[in-house]
């Protein structure tokens, strides 16, 4: 049912009418990853968490959902939005109020960016220890709200591990304020940690306090070109077992992801590497861009003479360090084929090889028409599945996440690794999940938000 007249009226003027959109408004406007981001009767811009707990205590009398908004990358419909609804952007909320280079923490609204907060830690020599692709828009709450990984999570952790603290809005508009910023805190039970990982599902984060990491040294890149996953799993090893440098980022990418990629972007350069069934694009640091690129050229020149890379490419320039990040980061197969079904799951290392085998002989067994192109975190076993066809298949999801899913109990992997339920991925919990661990997951739906306004058809199963 759409909003009244009444409830519009009352709830644009807890933020003032400038920072309230209405449906007709935001149909111009980009909704993001997602076409559906833009589905509410009114979107909200609250500058302030006094803001934001008027507007939840309202929306909680009066049985209206609430959809909290980041910069709205997510790739699992948890931003989804429809009529009836109101969403809640967080983009005011975009000051970072607290830097301690000392104590290498910060505290920031939700509503400020990845790459703002890794610019400021920057002046120190400090990093967030998070990093993605979406950093220029993707933003603190929504980052905490899915606990999002990224390349350097093989290091650092997932945001759950830099995370210290946070403040967040319940359903009824009470504030919970657990700001500390220290690494040691045993004060009874960790309660402001439900909402890491939660998708607005319980309340809706305010305010962030974050654990920083020392700054990476300079950079050398290079492209490898491995002939399977056994000899990627080796490679990866060994470059985390290297003592000439540091690697901060391991990518894998499947041989129809890189020439799909390369032919589309035209990056004819790395021509000699995209028949090999897979890549590996490694980017490491040391004292100087020199000595990194010196124990990258040794490390590689072992790899080749043991037959875990049969070929590689060593950046020269900025430039070709760029294009190699493009090769990775630019999902061109959508482009080529648009319409494909998208999956992220998380295995262990180790048995990425068998997963990898076991999953292209349940896929070809299947049926014929399908292409699967795979990049992925190597260090940490997160796979990003893309399968697709001539032609759109949204209509197969879960015809296809049961083949992908399969085996990933048992090697102790998961069917969600760093991009959250959302919409998406509900089925697959329901499925997966156990009756236990779902049976607690409604408890405490229910405790903290009985009216079932937050996030409202969201992660839990119904």
């Amino acid at each position: 049912m759409a909003l009244s007249a009444e409830q519009i009226g009352s709830l644009t003027a807890l933020v003032g009418a400038p920072y309230a959109r209405t449906q007709a408004e935001l149909a111009s406007l980009d909704p993001g990853v997602d076409p559906h981001n833009f589905g509410a009767d009114l979107q909200l811009r609250p500058a302030s968490t006094a803001e934001v707990s008027a507007i939840l205590a309202y929306c909680n009398s009066q049985r209206i959902g609430v959809v909290p908004q980041g910069g709205r990358t997510g790739l699992s419909g948890g931003a989804a939005s429809h009529a009836g609804e109101i969403a809640i952007s967080l983009e005011r909320l975009n000051r970072i109020e607290c830097f301690d280079p000392v104590s290498r923490t910060l505290v920031a609204g939700a509503g400020v960016t990845l790459a703002a907060v890794a610019e400021l830690a920057a002046t120190h020599r400090l990093s967030p220890g998070i990093d993605f692709g979406a950093r220029d828009s993707a933003t603190v709450g929504g980052m905490v709200s899915t606990n999002a990984g990224g390349i350097a999570a093989f290091r650092h952790g997932t945001v759950r591990e830099r995370v210290l603290g946070l403040e967040a809005v319940l359903a009824d508009g009470a504030v919970l304020s657990e700001l500390g910023q220290v690494r040691k805190r045993n004060e009874g039970l960790a309660v402001e940690r439900l909402f890491i990982g939660a998708e607005g599902t319980l309340g809706i984060i305010t305010r962030v306090a974050l654990a920083l990491v020392a700054e990476d040294g300079p950079v050398a890149t290079a492209l490898v070109a491995v002939p399977g996953m056994d000899g990627a799993v080796k490679l990866c090893d060994a470059l985390q077992s290297a003592v000439a440098f540091t690697a901060n980022a391991i990518e894998l990418m499947s041989q129809s992801h890189a020439a799909a990629t390369c032919r589309l972007l035209g990056l004819n350069e790395f021509a000699s590497l995209i028949d090999s069934p897979y890549l590996v694009l490694i980017e490491a640091s040391a004292a100087t861009s020199q000595v990194a690129e010196a124990g990258l050229v040794a490390a590689l020149e072992i790899a080749i003479e043991r037959g875990t890379v049969s070929d590689a490419i060593v950046a020269q320039s900025e430039a070709q360090r760029r294009a190699m990040w493009r090769v990775r980061d630019d999902w061109a197969v959508y482009k080529d084929r648009p319409g494909g079904l998208w999956y992220d799951v998380s295995v262990p290392v180790s048995a990425l090889p068998k997963y990898l085998e076991d999953f292209s002989a349940r896929f070809a067994a299947h049926g014929a028409g399908l292409r699967v192109t795979v990049i992925g975190h190597l260090a940490d076993g997160n796979l990003h599945l893309t399968v697709d066809a001539p032609a759109p298949i949204p209509e197969r999801y879960e015809e296809v996440a049961v083949l992908i899913t399969a085996g990933l109990a048992g090697a102790g992997g998961s069917y969600s690794a760093e991009h959250g339920i959302g919409l998406e991925k509900k089925a697959t919990l329901a499925r997966l999940c156990s009756p236990v661990k779902l049976e607690l997951m409604r408890r405490v739906k229910a405790s903290l938000d009985p009216h079932g306004i937050m996030n409202p058809g969201k992660v839990i199963p119904d």
